[in-house]
């Protein structure tokens, strides 16, 4: 094959897009050193992917998983994970939640503000600002 056209390599990979990344990935994996399946004729790594391609000699199902696995971020295992929920619900300083009113330092309440638009901090009262007015 003197040229290699994409018509060439739509007969084996339909979709141009994933032509595109399959032949990428190939590509990246002969720049990384993997061996070629055929001879290279002084061809750049992107046209012997594509040559390649569409002579077939080179696996498309094995270029999608690799393609596939070199994209994903989190690989799942299949092993069920151990459900924390409960026990971080159970931890007494777990984030977020209020305590009780004894073990607040002396001398600190806390008003509602959604009611009264104060919260109390020791002697000094702080107005809360509503973010409606200017």
């Amino acid at each position: 094959m003197a040229r290699v056209t994409v018509e060439d390599c739509v007969a084996k990979v339909p979709n141009r897009f994933e032509l595109v990344l399959l032949a990428a990935q190939r590509a990246r994996a002969v720049a990384a050193g993997a061996p070629i399946t055929l001879e290279r004729d002084n061809d750049k790594n992107p046209v012997v992917a594509l040559r390649e391609i569409a002579e077939g000699t080179i696996g498309l199902e094995t270029l999608r998983h690799q393609l596939v696995s070199g994209l994903q971020k989190h690989v799942e295992s299949d092993e069920p994970e151990e459900d924390n929920m409960a026990a971080l619900m159970q931890a007494s300083d777990w984030a977020g939640v209020a305590q009780e009113e004894s073990a607040r330092p002396a001398g600190i309440s806390v008003i509602d503000a959604d009611e009264d638009d104060v919260i109390e901090a020791g002697e000094a009262d702080v107005d809360v600002a509503d973010p409606q007015e200017g």
